[in-house]
This record gives structure tokens, C-alpha cells and sequence, in this order.
């Protein structure tokens, strides 16, 4: 009896020990990644594949009424969904080369995407920027179609880009 209770428990271990593993994030991370090299090569369809429109939409309309607040002004309903619309799509990004601000050359790799990327919580990951406060850029959700991005700044929408890590081996 001991026996198989030590043999249940070690199995819970190992199982909980897969859980909390960084292959759990590789399904987010390939997400950000395709978003980002759509970004890179302008490709608007790509980049709709990796976007919740309305979620995006129903975030910067939350940040633009917030600075309309601080400025002191009021905007009933805030901006239309065709003014949003204006501000989602790849040509609004720009992906530079940390250090240098250079305009990439090529799509971040996935290893450069997993050096900006932070889990928030079991739903959620972002790509973060390259402050010590890791503050998040991208963030994108876990929906029942896979991880799709569902919010943006509505403003200073340069993302930093870190060197390719070395290569392991």
C-alpha cells in the first residue's frame, strides 16, 4: 500500500513538474512569433490570423478614453470602430534592433521571441519590452481558436528586438 501511494505521488510529481515546464509556452510564443513576422513583412492577412479585432479594438478605445480623461476631456462613446480600425495592422508596428533602433532586416526568431515573452497568467502572455520592468508591448489570450493578440499601445508602437541568443551545443 505505501508502495503504490509512494508510486502515485511520484507520478503526480513528475506531472505537475511537465506542467510547470516552458512547453507550455511554446503555442503563445509561436503565435507572437507569426504576428511579429507579419509585422516585419507587412502581411495584413497574417496579421488578422493572430489578431481579436474586437478585443484590440475594445483596448485602445479603454487607453484613448484614459488619456482623453487625463487631458481633462470627455468623448461620449469614444473613437469609432473605423478610427481604431486605422490603428491594428502591420504597417503600424516597427520592429528595430535592440541598441541600435535599426530597422530589423528579417522576422524576430523564435528564440528572440522567447527572450520577450512573459506569461501573465494561464491565459495570457505578452511580449514585453527590454526594460528591467518588462512592461508588455503585445498581449495575447488563449481563445478556443488558439492564441490570438488582444492588445496594442495605442501609442509608441516601436518594439525593441534583442540579438539572436547564442546557439546551445
Amino acid at each position: 500500500m505505501v508502495r503504490q501511494f509512494r508510486a502515485a505521488a511520484l507520478l503526480a510529481l513528475l506531472l505537475l513538474a511537465q506542467a510547470c515546464g516552458r512547453k507550455g509556452d511554446a503555442e503563445p510564443q509561436a503565435a507572437a512569433q507569426g504576428l511579429l513576422a507579419a509585422v516585419a513583412s507587412g502581411d495584413a492577412k497574417g496579421f488578422e490570423d493572430h489578431t481579436d479585432r474586437e478585443a484590440v479594438r475594445a483596448d485602445l478605445r479603454r487607453q484613448i478614453a484614459g488619456l482623453a480623461q487625463q487631458s481633462g476631456l470627455e468623448v461620449d462613446g469614444g473613437p469609432s470602430d473605423a478610427a481604431l480600425d486605422r490603428m491594428i495592422g502591420p504597417d503600424l508596428l516597427h520592429l528595430v534592433a535592440a541598441g541600435t533602433e535599426a530597422p530589423l532586416a528579417a522576422p524576430p526568431s523564435p528564440a528572440q521571441v522567447a527572450l520577450m515573452s512573459k506569461r501573465i497568467d494561464r491565459d495570457h502572455v505578452c511580449v514585453h519590452d527590454l526594460t528591467p520592468a518588462q512592461a508588455c508591448i503585445l498581449t495575447f489570450a488563449r481563445q478556443p481558436n488558439g492564441w490570438r493578440l488582444v492588445a496594442m499601445p495605442a501609442a509608441d508602437r516601436k518594439i525593441e528586438v534583442p540579438a539572436e541568443p547564442p546557439k546551445k551545443g
